[in-house]
C-alpha cells in the first residue's frame, strides 16, 4: 500500500480563520491581516474555528493517491460519498492478467486461499485467450485484487472519515491507510493533528451506538 499526497489547499489554515473572521467581518484586507498574524495569534484564532461549526473545514482540499489496495477497501471507501470526489483504476478495459491479490487475516500464508488465486489466474488467462472481453472476464476476479484509487476529499469529511475508520472496528488495511493519510496530512499540517482522531478518543464513548465497542473507552 502507498499513499500519496498529490496536492493540497494552499494556506489552509489562514482560510479556516479567514472563513471565521468572513461570518463577522467583511474586509478586503481581511486574508492579508491573517497572513500577517504571528504563530501564536493564528493557533488562537484556530482554536476558535475548531470549536465552533464545523462548515469551514470544507474550504481545505486533499487530492490523494492511494495504491496498491484491494477492491474490498475501495469498496468501503467510496462509501463516504459526501465531500469526496474518486477516480478508480478500471477492471473494465485493463487487462487483468498477472494481478495481485492480498491475503489477509487468516487468510495470510493459507494454501487453500493461494491455491484458489492461482487458479482464478489460469482461468482469467484463459478466457481472455479464448476471445472474452476483459469486461466480461473480470467477473471472476477476487474482491481482494490489487487496485489504484485516486481520491478528493475536504478537511470535513476527511475528519469524519478518521473518527470511524481509525476505530479498531473497522478493517485493518482500511486503519492502515487512514493512519497514512494521517501521519501525511500532519507533516503538511501539524495544526490539524487534534482533529484527526478516532471517535472515541475525542468523545471518549463509541461511535457505533447499535453494537459492542472495542472497549478502549470502556
Amino acid at each position: 500500500m502507498k499513499v500519496t499526497i498529490i496536492e493540497h489547499t494552499q494556506n489552509a489554515r489562514e482560510l479556516l480563520i479567514f472563513s471565521k473572521k468572513t461570518r463577522l467581518k467583511m474586509s478586503p484586507n481581511g486574508f492579508s491581516d491573517i497572513m500577517s498574524m504571528s504563530e501564536e495569534e493564528k493557533q488562537k484564532e484556530l482554536n476558535y474555528v475548531f470549536g465552533t461549526i464545523s462548515g469551514p473545514l470544507e474550504f481545505v482540499d486533499y487530492i490523494i493517491m492511494i495504491e496498491d489496495v484491494t477492491r474490498a477497501f475501495t469498496h468501503q471507501l467510496v462509501r463516504h460519498r459526501v465531500g469526496t470526489s474518486f477516480a478508480q483504476q478500471s477492471m473494465r478495459t485493463v487487462n487483468m492478467e498477472g494481478f495481485e491479490c492480498l491475503a489477509t487475516g487468516l487468510c495470510i500464508d493459507n494454501d487453500i486461499f493461494n491455491k484458489a488465486v492461482d487458479g482464478i489466474k489460469e482461468t482469467y488467462s484463459e478466457l481472455i485467450s479464448s476471445g472474452v472481453k476483459e469486461e466480461d472476464a473480470r467477473g471472476i476476479l477476487p474482491t481482494n485484487v490489487l487496485t489504484n484509487i485516486f481520491m478528493k476529499v475536504n478537511l470535513r469529511s476527511l475528519v469524519t472519515m478518521m473518527e470511524q475508520r481509525l476505530c479498531n472496528r473497522a478493517q485493518k488495511e482500511f486503519r492502515d491507510v487512514m493512519i497514512e493519510i494521517k501521519n501525511q496530512v500532519q507533516t503538511l499540517h501539524p495544526w490539524a493533528e487534534p482533529l484527526l482522531q478516532c471517535y472515541c478518543d475525542k468523545n471518549k464513548k463509541c461511535f457505533f451506538k447499535n453494537g459492542k465497542g472495542c472497549g478502549k473507552n470502556e
